[in-house]
């Protein structure tokens, strides 16, 4: 939703949609602004203007593929064509273990990234069995709550992948979007591969 469009701007036309959606008691649309300006104060605008996320010009392609992944689910299918000459990327998407974001996020300290990273994979086990229990029972909370507390640990560590696959699955969780059941799917093998992926490094 560009912020400034002629006419109707972007935050009276995300007004007129959430009322639109409350009076006919439908699921909320994500809504994206889009806008020059990057000021806190402008973005807390936005948000409470009832838009769920900012995006500030100018954008590149990856940002807006993040940003339709985390609110939607959906991954954009056709990528910019190869330039000539150019090597292709073997890796696609976010890394399973990324040891030096985990040192940047330990400012610097190894000792600690390794003692967060740690913590996490000893609680992997247990996290995926809640997440496989709740999601069985389809107790919808109990799988947001046990999501957001893994989200919550990835903060801490080098493990990309899993961090947006816990966002994602959570997103989706709190919208009743479509997609849920392949969220948890991907997160369920997210955090499977980053058990085998430790237990290489180990």
């Amino acid at each position: 939703m560009d912020v400034q469009m002629p006419g109707m701007d972007g935050r009276q036309a995300t007004e007129a949609i959430r009322t639109w959606e409350a009076e006919r008691n439908q699921s909320s649309l994500p809504i994206v602004a889009l806008t020059a300006h990057a000021m806190a104060n402008e973005k807390r605008s936005l948000l409470q203007s009832g838009m769920d996320d900012y995006l500030t010009k100018p954008i590149s392609e990856r940002q807006l593929a993040q940003v339709v992944l985390k609110w939607t689910g959906l991954a954009l299918r056709n990528p910019a064509p190869e330039r000539q000459n150019e090597a292709p990327e073997v890796h696609v998407g976010p890394l399973v273990l990324d040891h030096e974001e985990g040192l940047r996020l330990a400012a610097g300290k190894a000792d600690l990234a390794a003692d967060m990273l740690a913590m996490l994979l000893a609680s992997l086990d247990a996290d995926r069995e809640a997440i496989r229990v709740a999601r069985a029972s389809q107790d919808v909370h109990a799988l947001i709550e046990r999501i957001h507390r893994l989200h919550g640990a990835t903060r801490y560590c080098g493990v990309p992948q899993l961090r947006s696959a816990c966002q994602r699955a959570e997103t989706l969780l709190k919208q009743n979007a479509p997609h849920t059941e392949a969220a948890l799917d991907d997160l369920d093998k997210a955090i499977i591969r980053l058990e085998a992926e430790a237990r290489v490094m180990a």
